[in-house]
């Protein structure tokens, strides 16, 4: 932010009737001017790194483009300003790629006037706004996707230990000599290990256990 203290906010929605709504709402606010507008994802990409707000305050549906993506751009190119995303619904996907692209907050347009004006000052001053029910989505979104990166992080120490020597090449029963283990109880870990690898063929398995040796892991 700016040494005199005012927040230079900069409106992106296709919408004019939206934009003057809430142009005017913050432009009746102490501290805090509308320095621009735009209503395309082009007109926002050609303007805002030229004004370098504070805050964006950005559509997620724009004619031609998403929010998202102008998001990330304006954050490339200007990482101290904030972005406030705006949209008419709730949309898991809008939110998660709009964190993902650096938005420091998400709100819905049916909000409040004063609620509106909060979000820009909090986020104005480096602070993230998200809905806890958002966020609590969000971060069960991000668990999965990580457990989908790392398989592994599924598996039991134990199974950990199968697989490799599933890798190894060794049958049920050398498994289960090598580990102290029943071979039924072996067949049981190698179903677990296959269910939670989402993999049909203990072929499968073994390559997959080789390639993790040879990466290191």
């Amino acid at each position: 932010m700016h040494g005199d203290e005012t927040i230079r906010v900069f409106l992106v929605d296709d919408h004019e009737i939206v934009r003057r709504g809430v142009g005017s709402l913050l432009d009746d606010e102490d501290g805090v001017e509308v320095v621009g507008e735009a209503g395309t994802a082009a007109q926002a990409l050609a303007r805002v790194p030229a004004l370098a707000p504070d805050v964006v305050v950005l559509d997620v549906r724009l004619p031609d483009g998403d929010g998202v993506t102008v998001c990330r751009e304006i954050r490339s190119l200007l990482p101290d300003t904030r972005i406030l995303m705006l949209t008419s619904y709730s949309d898991d996907e809008a939110l998660y790629g709009a964190v993902m692209a650096g938005a420091s907050g998400y709100i819905l347009k049916q909000i409040h006037g004063t609620d509106l004006v909060g979000a820009v000052r909090t986020v104005a001053q480096g602070r993230s706004l998200l809905d806890p029910e958002s966020t609590t989505r969000m971060l069960e979104r991000l668990r999965e996707e990580a457990g989908r990166k790392d398989p592994l992080g599924e598996l039991t120490d134990q199974e950990r230990r199968v697989l490799e020597l599933i890798g190894e090449g060794l049958t049920n029963r050398e498994i289960g000599a090598r580990m102290y283990l029943a071979e039924k109880t072996v067949k049981n870990y190698v179903s677990r290990v296959l269910a939670k690898l989402g993999m049909a063929r203990r072929t499968q398995a073994a390559a997959y256990a080789v390639r993790l040796s040879l990466g290191g892991s």
